[in-house]
């Protein structure tokens, strides 16, 4: 018999938020079809690296594993990206897994993205609604702007596109290109279009459209393939647009 296929992983792991990060080796069997996550079950399942040394399991987050929730997002050979979906047989080898340093470390290779979820609530990516009751069915939006608000809705808040972005960083507060498309996406939604004038407040606020620098990583990025800088384009029009109207005393902002 022949001897046994292997992968090679270099792993970047971290104990704790304040240790150092240092690298480990592991090999692991190899089968057709594996993927990333894959892999990390198997390290998971027997922690012993490639000197033979039994170790501590690899720490990740995974939930769907359809690249749908967004939690497997790390660093694979320097590129941000869902763990689920990149297959070994596409990957050059050794396999260098990395943490998004965008976000603080928790262990290994996962992380806190607070930082993205916060910026969510800070432009109110939500439809309010009056009470718990039914409120009947709410108000149609026309075929051909569902089409594109549905490519905003893709959104898996995976954190790919901040982590790519070099405007997201520890000495910035800019809160990134994901909120910013998730802004645009409620503020066309029939509903969501009552609290329009204060989402574009917020982000004509410090850390908002002015701290992007058009650098357009984060659209190369995206695992969804969402149109990340055209939302900036259309937000920095209607920020524009309103205000204007604010500053020339009008009662309503236009569509």
């Amino acid at each position: 018999m022949g001897e046994q296929k292997t992968v090679t992983f270099i792993i970047q792991r971290q104990d704790n938020p304040e240790s150092e990060p240092y690298d480990e080796t592991f090999e692991v069997p190899y089968r057709p079809n594996m993927n990333v996550i894959s892999a990390l079950m198997e390290i998971r399942r027997n922690p012993v690296n490639a000197k033979g040394e039994k170790t501590t399991p690899v720490v990740w987050e995974m939930n769907c594993l359809e690249e749908v929730c967004g939690a497997c997002s790390m660093v694979i050979n320097g590129k941000p990206r869902q763990a689920c979906s990149a297959l070994v047989d596409k990957l050059e080898q050794p396999i260098r897994l990395a943490p998004m340093r965008t976000f603080p470390v928790v262990r290994d290779l996962q992380i806190d993205r607070s930082r993205m979820f916060d910026s969510l609530k800070k432009v109110k990516a939500w439809i309010p609604i009056d009470g718990t009751y039914d409120l009947g069915e709410g108000p149609r939006m026309p075929e051909k702007k569902r089409q594109w608000a549905y490519e905003l809705a893709k959104c898996m808040t995976c954190g790919v596109c901040l982590e790519a972005c070099p405007n997201v960083n520890s000495r910035s507060n800019f809160i990134g290109p994901a909120p910013l498309s998730q802004v645009r996406l409620f503020n066309a939604h029939p509903t969501g279009h009552m609290n329009r004038d204060e989402r574009l407040e917020t982000i004509m606020d410090d850390g908002g459209l002015a701290n992007c620098g058009n650098s357009q990583n984060c659209v190369q990025a995206c695992p969804k393939g969402i149109p990340l800088t055209t939302s900036i384009a259309a937000l920095n029009r209607e920020t524009t647009i309103y205000m204007f109207k604010k500053f020339f005393g009008s009662d309503h902002t236009v569509d």
